[in-house]
C-alpha cells in the first residue's frame, strides 16, 4: 500500500514494504500479505530464516532430515 512518507512510493518505484524471508534452497516469503513478487530487488529488508526470533521450523535439524 502506498504511503506518502515513502520515497519509493512517491517516485513510483516498484517495491515492497515487507521483509523478505529467505529459506533454504532460496525459497522466499514476505511478511507483507499484499506482496505479489517475493524477489530480492523489491525488498529493502531481507533476512535469513535462521535469524528469525524463535527460529524457523525449516532450519531445525529434524526438519532438514525429513526434507532431504
Amino acid at each position: 500500500m502506498p504511503t506518502p512518507e515513502c520515497r519509493s512510493c512517491r517516485a513510483a518505484i516498484d517495491h515492497c514494504h515487507g521483509t523478505l524471508i529467505v529459506h533454504p534452497h532460496n525459497a522466499t516469503e514476505c511478511t507483507d500479505p499484499d506482496c505479489t513478487d517475493p524477489t530480492h530487488a523489491r525488498h529493502t529488508f531481507v533476512v535469513d530464516c535462521t535469524d528469525l526470533a524463535g527460529g524457523c521450523p525449516c532450519a531445525h535439524p529434524d526438519h532438514r532430515a525429513e526434507t532431504a
